[in-house]
């Protein structure tokens, strides 16, 4: 059976300042010009906070951010088509030498698994996770829920947000070829809470009410179980740039790492690395 897949990309253009609340990132006020960032979906959130808040203060600025996966964001600085790549992993030593990629880790991720919220099964081991997501296990009622068979969700194999699943979930165990791939953090949250019999994966970011996390060996993904270092499916945000940064591409940077960064990394549920 051919795995399915639910295609949906993400391409946030911010050409215009809009509206934003914080501290004024006052470091842009005499600049101009353009920076492109693209990769990880998981950090689409925080750019977009970060460029609002640029773009408020200086319309001269334009910011245009695209989803496409760690592998494309990698690639894609790599090649020069973008000034910025996001991952949510570290990028393979290879990839470092080929493109001459200068890595900026600036918070630390959760990958939670996450189920429909009226869904009672809301603990598992990692074990039954390998199982599921393998296709081993394909009814609810051997987990302790109802008589009804598990759709399971994963993403395709360019997400950083898959890779570190797969390496720390699964034990890079198999995955079921008849899963729904997904293209992004967003459009797993939003298949997750359209299917009652739905199970995937997300950034601990991306958590709320639509979707409830499911504990792994006892342990439930939060934020704080990510910081004190007992929930260990976790990860690196990235953002690479080909070579040295310079101009814009290392004022934006620089501005992930400031105060008003850091607030925004944590509004957005991820743990600043300061």
């Amino acid at each position: 059976m051919r795995t399915k897949s639910i295609l949906i990309f993400i391409c946030l253009i911010f050409g215009f300042a809009t509206a934003a609340s914080g501290a004024s990132p006052d470091v842009f006020k005499d600049q101009k010009g353009e920076i492109k960032i693209a990769g990880g979906t998981a950090h689409i959130p925080v750019m977009k906070a970060a460029a609002e808040q640029i773009m408020t203060l200086n319309p001269e600025i334009q910011i245009s951010i695209a989803g496409g996966g760690s592998g494309v964001g990698i690639k894609q600085v790599g090649e020069g088509l973008v000034n910025i790549g996001n991952s949510g992993r570290k990028p393979t030593d290879e990839e470092i030498q080929k493109y001459g990629l200068k890595l900026f880790k600036w918070a630390l991720d959760g990958v939670a698994i996450v189920v429909h919220p009226k869904n009672a099964v809301r603990a598992l081991t990692k074990g039954q996770i390998k199982d599921i997501f393998a296709g081993k296990t394909d009814n609810w009622k051997a987990l302790g829920g109802e008589d009804k068979a598990i759709t399971v969700y994963t993403r395709d194999e360019a997400s950083g947000t898959r890779e570190v699943f797969w390496e720390k979930a699964v034990d890079k165990g198999d995955i079921t070829p008849k899963a729904n791939v997904v293209a992004s953090n967003g459009a797993m949250k939003s298949a997750i809470a359209n299917d009652p019999y739905g199970i995937g994966y997300v950034s601990v970011g991306h958590i709320d009410e639509s979707v409830s996390p499911a504990a792994l060996d006892g342990v439930v993904p939060s934020i704080e179980t990510v910081k004190q270092g007992t929930y260990t499916v976790s990860r690196g945000l990235f953002s690479n740039t080909k070579g040295e940064p310079a101009g814009l591409t290392k004022l934006f940077i620089d501005y992930l790492f400031t105060s008003e960064g850091q607030k925004i990394i944590e509004a957005n549920g991820f743990i600043p690395v300061r």
